[in-house]
């Protein structure tokens, strides 16, 4: 075969590459330039987790040139079994011989192995034995796979900012992934002057990510930002993988934790905006006539179809949520007649909002370390020394907030309008502190809330130096708390009673 395909090579001047599956049979034969070649889709043998596509590459070479950084970056991002070049001379007989694999995870780093041979005739391997026991090494290394087994992901940032602010991102959007009940396996980032419209990232680091992937089993890449329906596409295609993005992590998030009615609306709708121009046009096939007797034309498509109807369940959730708009402003329409102060709780996810809440009105409402615990308003009388108020936690923020959930979230937070004062609530210990403050102050301007007086509570104070918390109260004007310790909340109380009196 080899012989055959150097003859054949030399005859057009062109680089000839056969595509062949485990039990040998040639798959394609495919015709190249005289430099490289073209590798069709492979999609109706897409892989599994963990486990190669099935087929090896073997092609020839006319200019004696070993294997190239795109037979290797085809080696990867296809998932192939082996890429292997025949060198031939000009009367085109074989000569040396190039291959490479994917490595499973090893030490030394590499991502795959590249062997070479002077001598076609010194070619002695056992093709299926040694590709089956390549494969048990990936499940290995992948620590399994399967129904019933933990999701992986590998987490991607593609930034234009500085180290440490990519690497405070990825530290957020693993607690996310691990709020999803996935397994972070890896994380990578790539710092680019300009960013890829179309994959992001160079190809050479979409090879390498697939190949990571690849190594550890993973089943999904999150990227850290969001993604156009045409990035996820280009994508998609491109690593046969699936791809989520930071929006969609959160959404997930928000439909695991919701509870009431209210919440659930909430997030359906955010979730059918994000949905919404994602829709694309599959193939022609999709169509169908649905013009009615006497109908013109072709009718709706099924795109067309399933955005109709997006689009009027967005309109049917909208009107649902006007009614409890409603019920709401009935209820603060009472408290101002009885001139009730409204105290709210707002602050990063994750800072302690419920568990202030709990400790401040005697209640058990439910909180955890974890983001999102809480998606639904919550208010609890506060008994103060003279006076009776109205105390209220609402949803946490983030940075870089999805637009469509805070515009989904927006009845829920039209309770902060009422407020006299509000608590915003950060986690003293974090390291990305002023970050997170900036980004609440942000979503709280954007709602046009910097009107209201507003406490800075520094919790979790118990997790640093008594003098260093005071050092960053000092700084930014807030109160050290911590949640869990009530006789910690006496000077918040006291400047709480200061702002209704």
């Amino acid at each position: 075969m080899a012989r055959r395909l150097g003859e054949i090579s030399i005859d057009i001047n062109k680089q000839v590459a056969l595509l062949i599956d485990r039990k040998g049979d040639v798959e394609y034969v495919i015709v190249g330039s005289d430099k490289d070649i073209f590798i069709p889709d492979l999609a109706r043998f897409r892989s599994g987790s963990g486990r190669l596509k099935g087929l090896r590459c073997v092609h020839t070479h006319l200019h004696g040139e070993p294997l190239s950084q795109e037979d290797l970056t085809d080696l990867a991002l296809l998932k192939l079994d082996l890429m292997l070049s025949i060198s031939i001379d000009a009367k085109g007989i074989p000569r040396d011989l190039h291959y490479a694999y994917i490595l499973p995870q090893n030490r030394l780093g590499y991502s795959w192995a590249l062997e070479d041979l002077t001598d076609i005739g010194k070619l002695d391997i056992d093709f299926t034995k040694f590709i089956k026991e390549l494969e048990i090494e990936f499940t290995r290394s992948g620590e399994g796979f399967g129904i019933g087994k933990q999701e992986k992901a590998v987490l991607v940032n593609i930034t234009t900012s500085t180290k440490e602010d990519a690497e405070k991102s990825v530290h957020e959007l693993t607690e996310l992934a691990l709020a999803c009940d996935l397994k972070v396996v890896d994380c990578i980032i790539q710092r680019k002057i300009k960013i890829d419209p179309r994959f992001l990232l160079g190809k050479g680091k979409i090879s390498e990510l697939v190949v990571r992937t690849l190594q550890t089993g993973a089943d999904l890449l999150i990227f850290d930002g969001e993604l156009t329906p045409a990035q996820v596409r280009s994508l998609t295609d491109y690593t046969e993988m699936k791809i989520i993005d930071r929006s969609q992590l959160i959404l997930d998030i928000f439909a695991r934790r919701a509870v009431t009615k209210e919440s659930k609306i909430q997030v359906e709708l955010a979730q059918l905006r994000y949905l919404l121009p994602r829709l694309i046009r599959k193939n022609t096939a999709m169509s169908r006539l649905t013009g009615g007797i006497g109908g013109r034309g072709p009718g709706e498509t099924k795109l067309e179809i399933n955005r109709r109807r997006v689009r009027d369940r967005i309109a049917l959730l909208n009107r649902e949520l006007q009614i409890i708009r409603g019920h709401r402003n009935e209820r603060r329409k009472t408290r101002k007649n009885r001139e009730i102060p409204i105290i709210s709780i707002v602050g990063y996810t994750n800072a302690g909002k419920s568990t202030l809440l709990n400790n401040l009105t005697g209640n058990h409402l439910t909180a955890g370390d974890r983001p999102f615990v809480t998606l639904d308003t919550t208010s609890r009388r506060l008994q103060l020394k003279n006076k009776e108020a109205i105390i209220t936690d609402t949803v946490g923020f983030i940075m870089d907030l999805p637009e469509n959930i805070l515009d989904s979230f927006a009845t829920t937070l039209e309770e902060l309008n009422e407020a006299h004062v509000l608590i915003h609530v950060a986690d003293i210990s974090n390291p990305g502190l002023e970050d997170q403050i900036e980004s609440v102050n942000k979503i709280l301007n954007s709602l046009n809330l910097t009107e209201i007086k507003t406490i800075v509570a520094l919790n979790k104070s118990d997790k640093i130096s008594s003098e260093q918390a005071q050092n960053i109260a000092t700084k930014l004007n807030g109160i050290p708390i911590s949640a869990i310790h009530p006789s910690s909340l006496f000077e918040l109380k006291r400047r709480i009673e200061d702002l209704i009196s």
